[in-house]
C-alpha cells in the first residue's frame, strides 16, 4: 500500500463509517493521541502511548509484549482502516501517521464517546490537560449550555 498524502480529496464519511471507526477502543485511543498534533508521529511512539492508556500506566512502564500487541494491531488493522477513510495519512516508509482532513468529520463524535472513558485514568488526565480547556472541559461546557 502506498503512503497517503494530505492533498487527498475530502469525502463525506457515512454514518456507518463513522460508527465503525469509533466502535473500536484502540482506534479511539489512536485518534486521541493524534489530536492537536500537526507533525507526523512514529507509530512506535503512538503504540507506546496507546498501550499505556489501555493498561493505565505511563508509556515507559508498558511491557514489551503489550506494546507489541498494540503496535502490530495498529499497523495491520487500525491505521489502515483510518487511512482508507481519509482520517489519517500513513507514511509506510517512515512508519509515521498524522491526522488528515477527514478527521474533522469524526471529531464531534469523538467528543461524545470520550465521556465513556474511565475518569480516574491516565487517559482522562491526558485529555484534561490538552491545549485550551481540554476535550472533557469542552464537553462539560456544551452539556451545561444545553441544560440552560
Amino acid at each position: 500500500m502506498e503512503a497517503l498524502t494530505s492533498d487527498q480529496d475530502v469525502e463525506n464519511l457515512s454514518a456507518d463509517t463513522i460508527l465503525e471507526l469509533l466502535a473500536n477502543r484502540r482506534r479511539r485511543y489512536l485518534l486521541y493521541a493524534l489530536r492537536g498534533r500537526d507533525d507526523p508521529i512514529e507509530l512506535s511512539t503512538l503504540a507506546e502511548q496507546v498501550a499505556g492508556w489501555e493498561l493505565d500506566v505511563p508509556p515507559d512502564e508498558v511491557a514489551k509484549n503489550e506494546y507489541k500487541s498494540v503496535y502490530v494491531s495498529s499497523v495491520q488493522c487500525h491505521v489502515p482502516k483510518l487511512a482508507d477513510a481519509g482520517v489519517v495519512d500513513h507514511d509506510e516508509e517512515n512508519h509515521t501517521v498524522v491526522l488528515s482532513d477527514n478527521f474533522e468529520q469524526l471529531e464531534p463524535y469523538l467528543r461524545v464517546v470520550v465521556k465513556d472513558e474511565p475518569e480516574n485514568s491516565i487517559l482522562h488526565g491526558a485529555l484534561q490537560t490538552e491545549s485550551g480547556d481540554g476535550l472533557l472541559g469542552q464537553i462539560r461546557e456544551n452539556v451545561a449550555r444545553l441544560k440552560q
